[in-house]
């Protein structure tokens, strides 16, 4: 641990730059996860009385529900379609410039969520919310992608780990500034859902401070800016050994081109690592963190504690994640990726389990409910801990710089796809059958969490043609039992009846 403390230090550049881009990254999709959820009394009673104002007649309950699904899911709609855009604006601008310019988009949907109330327009809200979600989806890729290029191996799982750091204290700063002693009152409401805006505008200010990527200069044919980046971030020192390696790198991939999505496809040498990519992915999203806080307030309720005090558990909750994801953040580089992703796996579906049984009972005993709210925290440490932190690091380091943007549309589009089917369908799902829901998701956990105990390579401490010679393995191995079963010769018993 102090050795990792020293070495933060001396690349003391490096971690000023995982917080400018964090703050405008992978922070802003998890702020405008949570922020939605405090002034949503607010919001529908601003929708009601807007309605009033217009036709003089109040709005009715459906119509209500439509217009609230519509402004809470069409974040992930912009999601879906920033993610898709995302590699064709890296690939001609850059990422650092394509970042400056994706700045700009928080801040027009804060004025607009800001202006709402005065114009009496919720649609501005709806508008507000698509811009938010484009931006979130083409930064959650540009902040994974910058974020894999930047650091050295030995920080390598650290810094790919402050993808999930950012996303998690985004949610726990979306929760505190909710309160009602904060901006969670009617009259601040829409300063509460306008903040987007000033998180960008701390990175617009600061970004053009740092430097583009270095493998990224180094493509582009710049070593002497691929060198000058690299004192930056990482302090003086002789880094050409870490040049040859890139240019190494560089050289053993076709074209020195980044690949498009449908080319990445069609890679026959990278479809193991395609596999690993989906089942990282659904598992990431489809694990149930979503419904453990949904669940969250009524086991709190459950358990006596009082309605005043709910919302600050859920904080503590939430407070609970981002914690544990630090801390998988300074050790990671030494257990490896593996360990903290398959442990954290095994623990879920265990919890999964274990609070569907409680919740089920809790009736029967007054001591169950306690049980569930300690199963609640042993979930959400175990994500923090495992796939909440480690997932996007393993993403990032089994595809090479080339590849690694598509892979990342493909990630942001599966993972935009699931929030919002998710959110349009859980709905559903725990009306008709309850907590058993939680069945589905220990199901998919532990579909996925064994595929990937067979067919994923630790990837901590490898270079990019490390990993991919372990992946080359996997199709040696089929490749071998395949050719084993051709070559067995057909063998005949003749026998006679005695």
């Amino acid at each position: 641990m102090e050795s990792r403390l020293k070495d933060l230090v001396q690349h003391r550049g490096l971690l000023m730059m995982i917080f400018v881009l964090g703050i405008g990254g992978t922070f802003q999709y998890g702020f405008h996860i949570s922020d939605m959820n405090a002034p949503s009394v607010f919001i529908k009673r601003f929708i009601n009385t807007t309605w009033i104002y217009r036709y003089q007649s109040p709005v009715e309950d459906n119509t209500l529900r439509i217009i609230w699904s519509f402004i809470v899911s069409i974040f992930a709609i912009g999601g879906l379609f920033g993610s898709m855009g995302a590699g064709y604006l890296i690939s001609k601008f850059g990422k650092k410039r394509c970042q400056l310019c994706s700045c700009v988009i928080p801040l027009c949907s804060a004025v607009l969520a800001g202006c709402s109330s005065t114009a009496k327009s919720f649609e501005m809200i709806l508008i507000a919310r698509f811009f938010d979600g484009i931006n979130a989806g083409i930064g959650f890729t540009l902040h994974s992608q910058y974020a894999g290029e930047i650091a050295p191996k030995k920080l390598r799982g650290f810094t790919n780990t402050s993808i999930s750091i950012f996303v998690t204290s985004g949610k726990m700063i979306g929760q505190i500034v909710g309160l009602r002693e904060l901006l969670g009152t009617e009259l601040l409401w829409p300063v509460l859902i306008s903040l987007s805006g000033f998180w960008s505008l701390i990175q617009l200010c600061t970004l053009p401070f740092f430097p583009e990527s270095p493998s990224y200069l180094l493509l582009k044919g710049d070593k002497e800016g691929c060198l000058k980046a690299l004192k930056q971030l990482w302090g003086d020192g002789d880094y050409e050994a870490v040049i040859n390696e890139m240019s190494k790198e560089q050289a053993a991939r076709s074209g020195g081109k980044n690949l498009t999505v449908l080319q990445l496809l069609r890679d026959p040498s990278q479809r193991w690592q395609l596999y690993a990519l989906i089942a990282l992915t659904i598992a990431l999203q489809l694990c149930g963190v979503n419904a453990i806080y949904f669940y969250a307030s009524d086991v709190f309720k459950s358990a006596g504690f009082k309605p005043t005090q709910i919302p600050y558990l859920t904080i503590g909750v939430g407070i609970c994640e981002a914690t544990s994801v630090i801390f998988c953040s300074l050790v990671v580089d030494r257990f490896g990726r593996r360990f903290f992703l398959l442990g954290g796996y095994i623990m879920m579906v265990l919890a999964l389990g274990l609070i569907t049984i409680t919740i089920s009972f809790q009736a029967h005993a007054t001591w169950l409910p306690y049980c569930s709210v300690f199963l609640i925290f042993l979930f959400v440490l175990s994500f923090g801990s495992g796939p909440g932190a480690t997932t996007m690091t393993v993403i990032v380091e089994i595809f090479s710089q080339t590849s690694r943007t598509a892979a990342l549309v493909m990630v942001g589009t599966i993972n935009w796809a699931e929030l919002f089917i998710l959110g349009m369908v859980f709905p559903f799902i725990q009306a008709a059958i309850g907590q058993f829901c939680f069945l589905i998701f220990l199901v998919i956990i532990a579909s996925c969490g064994i595929y990937l105990y067979f067919f994923l390579p630790e990837t901590k401490g490898k270079s990019w043609l490390e990993t991919k010679d372990d992946f080359n393995k996997y199709s040696c191995r089929r490749q071998n039992t395949d050719e084993t079963s051709e070559s067995q010769p057909d063998i005949y018993v003749i026998s006679t009846r005695l």
